[in-house]
């Protein structure tokens, strides 16, 4: 089966990465499917962590209520030494302000963080497609053309941008020939199982310390009597996976005899597996998620890493599709690897304290939580650029409490939802020039928001009575402020507030003669 008229993008690959770029393109208003090999959605816990930045990323797409409801914050780890259990906080849970509304990280296994994402790509109207397996593909300047392995035989589909989402073995990335550089260590090994347990209090996440790096941890999962076992092997070790042979590991390994497994749910051996692909992109191919890199298990930093990618990616592929500068897609491989670089770094050392039973490694900070993350530096955030007292061009855009005309308080975040972009005026001569500001008519519409200052064409004018942009955001002056579809601020002018803004959006909009007037306001 042939379709005559090319699509948009072709995501291979419908786990959170690819699902999350997905939803992301059709609220664009893109034309996309996305495939996968497999003929359902994952069923395993594997990755069960989902960061604070991740959390602000699904509220944007409308998938956060789901994953709040499916999860909960982390259990105190209980450390068995002997006979006793003491008790150890891996992170501290702090309550929500007004700039972090989401500062804990969340508990739920990955199977669920799945279909919270496919239910809300189906409420966009659009379904993974399962047991599809890309075949071959091939490209050329304008098309990719990809032959898809479906129930009813071989498809070609064609599509302007083809997206490899398909894991650590990507058959996107092999096809590319893009090397992945890094190691697999064949005899570090890791049974994790996910399986109702008694015997066991759900108020902890079991660790059993044991000499030569061996351990076992059972951590309960949200809202069922499932627990995630992993339990860590030696060298000689065989890790046999059923029901009686675990049950027998466990009780020797805690000497508990009254601990049981049943209904075993999934099962898998983990290796370490740490390896970096050495590009992104070729043509009109990109790759993301576990295709682009992979990590040990070690602060939850693989998934979210990927659909941060996707986050990422996903305003880029739209604005280049509607006109943008084709150098754009550049950025999203020169924004996104040293990120990735940065997480393999960071859950490696985690992970190498975990095995040596160093306490150091049970403790989670901002470094996992993902918030202070930056493209400060990078093409797109030039690190000659203005900023504020407290914030860079290229930094995360905080959320604050303001307050509208009618003195009901409003999230910034709130304004900032959706695929447009956001210009934040504060200060009269910032508000003159966000009327004046033009943008493109094709792509990723703006919202104009004026704080503490009327402007003529503002889609808000609010206040903050509370102060919040001082501390926060370091506003102390006039400034005008341009923020991604992404969250990331793209601009920051203290002084030369049009000119200045004009130039910047060069690099991020569609280059067309024809701009709309000011004020035409951003999508919702």
């Amino acid at each position: 089966m042939n379709h005559l008229d090319p699509l948009d993008v072709l995501i291979v690959g419908a786990g959170p990465t690819g699902t999350t770029l997905a939803i992301d393109l059709v609220r664009r208003g893109l034309d996309i499917r996305i495939v996968n090999k497999a003929d359902h959605v994952f069923d395993g816990s594997r990755a069960k962590g989902i960061q604070p930045r991740t959390l602000e990323v699904l509220e944007d797409l409308g998938a956060l209520d789901s994953v709040l409801a499916r999860g909960s914050t982390y259990p105190l780890l209980g450390i068995h030494v002997g006979p006793l259990a003491v008790p150890w906080r891996m992170m501290r849970n702090r309550q929500a302000s007004a700039d972090i509304p989401y500062p804990n990280t969340w508990l739920i296994p990955q199977h669920d963080t799945d279909r919270a994402l496919h239910d809300r790509l189906e409420q966009l109207g659009h379904h993974a497609e399962f047991t599809s397996e890309l075949v071959e593909l091939a490209q050329d300047g304008d098309l990719v053309t990809a032959q898809v392995a479906g129930p009813d035989g071989i498809e070609e589909i064609r599509a302007r941008y083809l997206v490899g989402a398909d894991g650590g073995s990507s058959t996107v990335r092999k096809q590319l020939g893009i090397e992945f550089t890094g190691a697999t260590d064949e005899q570090d090994r890791m049974i994790i199982v996910d399986a109702v347990t008694t015997g066991l209090s759900r108020d902890r996440w079991h660790m059993w310390p044991r000499l030569g790096g061996k351990f076992a941890g059972a951590c309960p999962l949200p809202h069922s009597d499932v627990f995630q076992w992993m339990i860590r092997l030696a060298a000689d070790e065989e890790p046999v996976l059923d029901e009686a042979a675990l049950n027998e590991r466990i009780r020797s390994i805690t000497g508990n005899r009254h601990i049981t497994l049943s209904d075993i749910q999934w099962t898998s051996v983990f290796r370490p597996n740490i390896r970096l692909a050495e590009s992104y992109r070729h043509g009109r191919v990109l790759i993301a998620g576990d295709a682009a890199h992979v990590h040990t298990p070690a602060g939850a930093q693989g998934l979210n890493t990927g659909i941060q990618d996707a986050y990422n990616l996903g305003w880029k592929l739209a604005q280049v599709l509607a006109g943008a500068d084709l150098a754009l897609l550049d950025t999203y491989e020169t924004e996104r690897m040293p990120i990735a670089a940065e997480v393999l770094g960071l859950s490696t050392k985690n992970y190498d304290r975990m095995t040596k039973l160093d306490p150091s490694s049970l403790k989670r900070g901002k470094d996992e939580q993902q918030l202070a993350l930056t493209y400060f530096g990078g093409p797109l955030a030039p690190a000659d650029g203005h900023r504020t007292k407290t914030l860079r061009v290229g930094d995360r855009m905080p959320d604050a409490i303001l307050t509208d005309s009618d003195g009901t308080e409003i999230r910034l975040f709130d304004l900032l939802r959706g695929p447009h972009f956001t210009a934040l005026a504060h200060g009269g001569p910032a508000a003159q020039a966000l009327d004046r500001l033009e943008w493109p008519t094709d792509g990723a519409q703006l919202k104009r928001i004026a704080v503490g200052t009327s402007a003529e064409h503002a889609d808000h004018v609010l206040t903050d009575p509370a102060g919040t942009l001082r501390p926060v955001h370091g506003l102390t002056e006039d400034a005008l402020l341009l923020v991604r579809p992404d969250g990331y601020i793209g601009h920051i002018a203290t002084t030369d507030f049009l000119t200045s803004t004009r130039t910047a959006t060069q690099a991020m909009t569609p280059t067309i003669p024809t701009v709309s007037a000011p004020g035409t306001g951003g999508d919702e």
